[in-house]
């Protein structure tokens, strides 16, 4: 990916707050987030909503490896040393604290790298091991001697002989249901398998390896078989654990965020493979999440909501940053593909809520859930969430929706 040259709306403060944000926002929150030092390193969990670290009893490889990738991906983007230094140390960290011996991923350590003696923190989630890939096949772009391919390799490895279901081919929640298979009341989720799109796809555009484009595609039909609701075209969050339709609040239960990332993700997958049916299916994702999903009045008009019903009835009415950021880059790669003006109009828009009311600019923090009237249900700076906001971020300025600053006022260069 590479930037965009041109840029819109120059006189909205938001715009340059997203400019700004991979340059310095970022810098400045690992000051806080990092220990001191050159060795391997975890960054911490959260912060609260003043920047001040909350003190966690783990650290967990979702974390770790989101902001692996993150870093890994800013560098190659801004090329700024800075956060391919943080990335070496968080890579040697993760590998040398968070993996087990046959190559999987646990759910969390101490924040000093030592095991948890128990079964939730030895858990070996099947959503975890996509963010590794992700990771990894993102830092051997930017520094190969780092990553060297048989660390992708044994996570992929784990990845199909533990986690995938070989008589349907998708993919088990974790290590545990691997062994012992799904109970009657287990649920099976679409986020691993939507996780494990990203990470193929991106380890495709890394390599350049047709398999892993061809891997992508198995988890595309998985997607189609058993996840998409033929009737809407919405993705389900969940079906039983047999991978059959439920009806109950579980069932049909649809985020909006989702849609935008499945709508993303099957937009990437058809520009790389050429296929055609792939983009039918995001764009009716995306007029499901038009149609039912977004808040219409008030403060937070144009946010998605947090869950509807496959009905579309409202769920959950409250507003979570990660749901406006995948709308924001859907719409950011809709203007790339078509270049419709109202699509970069509702990224900016976009763009413009996330960095008034989610992200502050004065210091590194930033809020995790807002209400209908604007109020803060949830002030937890989550650090998982700052990869969210980094693919935003880099979709618009691939766009040309925004473009970084001049190299002279890029803070720490």
């Amino acid at each position: 990916m590479t930037f965009g040259q041109t840029t819109f709306n120059k006189s909205n403060e938001s715009i340059e707050d997203v400019s700004l944000f991979a340059c310095d926002f970022v810098p400045r929150w690992l000051k806080i987030a990092f220990k001191v030092g050159s060795g391997p390193s975890p960054v911490v969990e959260s912060l609260d909503a003043e920047g001040n670290v909350i003190a966690s009893p783990q650290v967990t490889t979702l974390t770790q490896s989101r902001t692996l990738f993150m870093l890994a991906h800013l560098h190659l983007q801004t090329g700024r040393l800075d956060l391919l230094i943080a990335a070496k140390r968080l890579h040697a960290f993760l590998m040398s604290a968070l993996q087990d011996d046959d190559g999987g991923f646990r759910f969390a350590v101490a924040p000093d790298g030592t095991p948890i003696d128990t079964p939730a923190a030895r858990l070996r989630r099947t959503y975890d091991q996509s963010f590794v890939l992700l990771a990894l096949c993102t830092l051997q772009k930017a520094d190969p001697q780092t990553v060297p391919q048989t660390q992708i390799d044994t996570c992929w490895s784990f990845i199909e002989t533990v986690l995938r279901d070989h008589k349907t081919g998708a993919l088990w929640e974790d290590d545990q249901m691997g062994r012992c298979g799904p109970k009657p009341d287990d649920l099976r989720s679409q986020n691993p398998h939507m996780h494990m799109l990203e990470a193929t796809l991106q380890a495709y555009e890394m390599s350049g390896d047709i398999l892993w484009l061809q891997r992508a595609g198995q988890l595309v039909s998985i997607a189609e078989q058993f996840f998409i609701d033929g009737e809407t075209g919405a993705i389900r969050e969940f079906v039983g654990h047999d991978l059959v339709p439920m009806n109950t609040p579980d069932g049909t239960r649809r985020e909006p965020g989702h849609q935008f990332e499945w709508d993303w993700l099957l937009r990437r997958y058809a520009g790389f493979s050429h296929e055609e049916q792939p983009r039918r299916q995001a764009s009716r994702m995306r007029a499901f999440a038009e149609n039912s999903c977004i808040s219409k009045s008030g403060p937070m008009a144009g946010a998605p909501y947090d869950a509807v019903d496959a009905a579309g009835a409202i769920m959950e009415e409250s507003h979570l940053l990660w749901p406006l950021t995948e709308a924001g880059k859907t719409y950011a790669l809709l203007f790339i593909e078509t270049k419709s003006q109202a699509a970069a109009d509702r990224a900016q828009s976009l763009a413009k809520m996330i960095f008034t009311h989610y992200v502050r600019s004065d210091i590194p923090a930033w809020i995790n859930q807002l209400a209908p009237n604007g109020d803060v249900l949830w002030n937890e700076g989550l650090s998982r969430l700052l990869y969210h906001i980094t693919l935003f971020v880099t979709e618009g300025l691939r766009a040309g929706l925004w473009v970084l600053p001049p190299i002279s006022e890029r803070i720490d260069q």
